[in-house]
């Protein structure tokens, strides 16, 4: 597996990696990630995955310093897992002068997560299209537990004319149901016992929906009050259409319950889809 710390290594590696499949990240690897290297293999000849803590998506008073910066450790995993190439440039090569140019959302970006974190998804899109521009891969790899920026990342693509085929993974659980995640490693012991309650709640409404209940606002109302009274710090719960990420129609066939909250410090995102 090569390691590569630069633009220039990284496009003379392309140059005869054949069909490439590229799975970006953050780093601070877990099996949620190594996950999607299995699925990435079943769709080129190379995966090459990226490790860049971006700046540029954290907000003022989010993680960005303290977010766990493990590359040694993430090597060795990817390398077990028949990883071709990482790409782990640092800031001065990727942003060698401050960002003049953005990649600006639409407005569902300002929605759901992004109401509570401005700025977030400029962020994403923005190193997101300088990623696809060095590495050129024919594939990107997404999860889905973060399933609105799979959403916005897919339909930039698509927007854009990128020549890139979106696939979104399947979240990956641990045997509790929490979603698998590099910031679960903040959680005390305690509240790890606390944490798979966000997913149970969507479960609950995944099948109150599957029991005939149309009542969506009502729903979201009941979990974050559950939510809240076992001391979640809630930003939201929303029943939203999938394909669009709007309010359900009486015509959505395909909805994606998602949730966002705090328990402790500890930022916590999940979602379900349902089809009706």
């Amino acid at each position: 597996m090569k390691v590569l710390h630069t633009i220039a290594e990284l496009r003379e590696f392309r140059k005869t990696a054949g069909r490439v499949v590229f799975v970006p990240t953050m780093g601070n690897l877990h099996e949620g990630h190594l996950s999607l290297i299995q699925l990435a293999k079943q769709h080129g000849d190379a995966v090459i995955v990226s490790i860049f803590v971006n700046r540029l998506q954290f907000g003022q008073g989010e993680d960005f310093e303290r977010y766990p910066r493990t590359l040694r450790d993430d090597c060795a995993k990817l390398e077990s897992v028949g990883t071709a190439a990482v790409f782990a440039p640092d800031e001065n090569e990727l942003y060698p002068h401050p960002q003049h140019y953005c990649i600006e959302p639409p407005s569902i970006a300002n929605e759901l997560c992004g109401a509570f974190r401005p700025g977030h998804f400029r962020g994403v899109t923005t190193v997101v299209t300088k990623l696809f521009n060095i590495v050129q891969p024919d594939v990107a790899i997404f999860g889905k537990k973060d399933y609105q920026q799979y959403f916005v990342l897919r339909d930039m693509v698509l927007d854009l004319n990128m020549p890139i085929t979106i696939i979104g993974a399947e979240t990956g659980r641990a045997d509790d149901g929490l979603a698998l995640s590099s910031r679960n490693g903040y959680l005390s012991s305690e509240q790890r016992g606390e944490a798979p309650r966000i997913y149970r709640n969507l479960q609950r409404i995944r099948d109150a929906i599957g029991n005939g209940s149309r009542n969506y606002d009502e729903l979201a109302l009941q979990s974050v009050s559950e939510l809240r009274e076992h001391g979640w710090d809630v930003d939201y719960v929303e029943v939203r259409d999938a394909e669009t990420l709007g309010r359900p129609s009486t015509a959505s066939t395909h909805l994606v319950l998602l949730a966002a909250a705090r328990v402790g410090a500890t930022r916590l995102i999940d979602n379900l889809e349902v089809q009706l």
